[in-house]
């Protein structure tokens, strides 16, 4: 079990890194391809698609995931009547969502139904214990193609009013993928009395929680465009590109040990759940923490390869690069939180990140742009980790670090296990 858990987490973690890399490289290209006015825009459509998309998807992906966890005790019996419940309610808020916001992004706005869809898929394939589909799709396939469409647009002078539509695309061959790899794994039967009500008693706290998660991780993308202004906005996107290594980390092992966390917690089996949780950690850390402190030091030439006036923003990585530190030393705090049960408390805590980063932001953005934008996300940032922390130490006993860690070092201990 340890051995599959760790060659998981693994395979999320390189996924991560190699679609941080893509990102990371596309934010190049736009920002070296058109003046900052016209990246900012393309910047803040795809943010706004991105957090848009995070609403829509109601998190029903997480809902699926416990039950379908459950659910093999007895050979996943109705389970694509969860399926089914999950997507409906999905595909007809994203559908609407694409109305609204067609006059703001265009034709994007039509591939917004397909994002979400891709997504609970993905979802359903990791609660069948299997995250090969999440990590060649959603961390390969999609970032690779968005790099090459993009590029390939910027290399041909097309419009920047287009780019959104060239990132957006790849996502279509994905769900035709990501439908493929779960066809004979939920086998369609009927439909069990109770399971849209069972379904969403679970997942409604939680899709709050998503939506606001959602919000949370691109607001301040949004905030900075319409305070500051579009150029700024493509600043701040390029000095806090590297944020995307944390969150694309921290998703890699928690898509790894999600389905064993719920398991292991509904089991009763703490000292289980904690060594998951101590291992994910200890892993968190050692490999982003490179990423941040070799940031910090190279940040006034790495911020010049996006161009020669974003070097400006050299205070903005220092403090994204810190705050992510403290962030991944908590370890994937929410993940275990939500795994217990505790699904209303994790909502409470995203309201009290997102409050604290608008708040900030709108207080700190007019006056300092960029900087004052990286400010207010640092706060939330540190609400979002550090309450849920001390709420699994008071209830569990739960530890990010412990002896569990060093344990989780020996590879070889993992790989015989």
């Amino acid at each position: 079990m340890a051995a599959v858990t760790f060659r998981r987490g693994l395979a999320g973690v390189s996924a991560a890194a190699f679609s941080a890399l893509a990102q990371f490289v596309l934010v190049v290209v736009v920002t070296r391809a058109y003046p900052a006015a016209e990246a900012g825009g393309f910047f803040t459509a795809t943010a706004l698609a991105l957090m848009v998309a995070g609403v829509a998807k109601l998190d029903a992906g997480n809902g699926l995931i416990y039950f379908i966890a459950r659910a093999r005790t007895y050979g996943y019996r109705g389970i694509s009547g969860y399926l089914r419940a999950a997507l409906v309610p999905c595909v007809l808020v994203a559908a609407g969502a694409a109305v609204v916001l067609y006059p703001r992004i265009g034709p994007l706005a039509a591939l917004l139904p397909v994002m979400v869809v891709v997504d609970v898929l993905l979802a359903a394939t990791r609660g069948f214990g299997s995250l090969r589909p999440t990590v060649l799709l959603d961390g390969m396939l999609v970032p690779a193609c968005q790099l090459v469409l993009v590029a390939t647009a910027a290399l041909a002078g097309v419009a920047a009013t287009w780019l959104p539509v060239a990132w957006g695309a790849p996502y279509l061959p994905a769900l035709v993928l990501a439908a493929a790899g779960l066809r004979g794994r939920a086998p369609r039967t009927a439909y069990l009395p109770g399971t849209l009500r069972d379904l969403w008693r679970y997942t409604a706290p939680r899709s709050a929680a998503g939506a606001i998660q959602a919000v949370f991780q691109r607001v301040d993308i949004v905030i900075v465009a319409v305070l500051a202004g579009p150029a700024s906005a493509a600043v701040y996107t390029a000095a806090t590109r590297f944020k995307v290594v944390g969150q694309l980390a921290n998703q890699g092992l928690a898509q790894a040990v999600q389905t064993g966390l719920v398991r292991a917690l509904a089991e009763g089996e703490r000292e289980r759940a904690g060594e998951l949780y101590q291992a994910a950690t200890v892993w968190l850390v050692l490999l982003t923490w490179p990423v941040w402190l070799a940031y910090a030091g190279l940040a006034p030439w790495v911020l010049r390869l996006f161009g020669p006036s974003y070097g400006a923003a050299v205070p903005v990585a220092l403090v994204l690069a810190g705050t992510m530190m403290v962030a991944t030393a908590c370890g994937m705090v929410d993940v275990v939180l939500t795994a217990a049960g505790h699904t209303g408390t994790s909502l409470l805590n995203l309201l009290a990140a997102v409050g604290c980063t608008v708040l900030l932001d709108l207080t700190l953005v007019p006056a300092h742009g960029a900087l004052g934008a990286v400010a207010g996300w640092s706060g939330g940032v540190l609400v979002k980790n550090l309450l849920p922390l001390w709420q699994l130490h008071r209830r569990y006993g739960l530890h990010p670090f412990g002896r569990h860690t060093l344990a989780a070092l020996r590879v070889r201990g993992w790989a015989a296990a």
